[in-house]
């Protein structure tokens, strides 16, 4: 049973955004600071990822963990609608995953950062996540995942 009724679960979700997100902002901030310069929300990509780096070849997607599916304390299948949000919530990522494989194959490197590094129980000091991202960037590696404490 849902604790709100449907027009205010209604504006609740509405109010939900896919770009400009908290954690996507704290991150775009911090690299700003530190002297990264970026576009955000490449429409010409694929995925449209959050941040991209072209002098790295870099792209950064800032997921959040409940609408990507991630495997941790801030993701939780919810109650009501069960099938409806699995359907989503299962399409969300395979179009992730579908996403990257492009992104691959065109030569872009990839760092996806989970929302939970960034907040929740087992978040990290942002100093140390956004040290990780640089030396991603400044590494040949292609991948790298950013996650909370497990």
């Amino acid at each position: 049973m849902d604790v709100h009724t449907k027009v205010t679960r209604s504006r609740n979700m509405a109010a939900i955004r896919s770009k400009d997100t908290k954690p996507e902002l704290l991150i775009r901030k911090e690299l700003f600071h530190r002297g990264f310069r970026y576009r955000i929300n490449q429409k010409t990509l694929p995925g449209k990822p959050d941040i991209v780096l072209k002098k790295y070849n870099a792209v950064i997607f800032v997921h959040g963990c409940f609408w990507h599916k991630h495997d941790c304390s801030l993701f939780k299948w919810p109650s009501t609608r069960k099938e409806f949000w699995k359907k989503k919530i299962t399409r969300n990522y395979e179009r992730d995953e579908e996403c990257i494989n492009k992104l691959k194959k065109g030569g872009w490197r990839i760092l996806i950062i989970w929302e939970c590094s960034l907040k929740g129980k087992n978040k990290r000091p942002l100093n140390a996540v956004i040290t990780s991202v640089i030396i991603w960037l400044n590494s040949n590696k292609k991948t790298k995942v950013i996650q909370g404490k497990r």
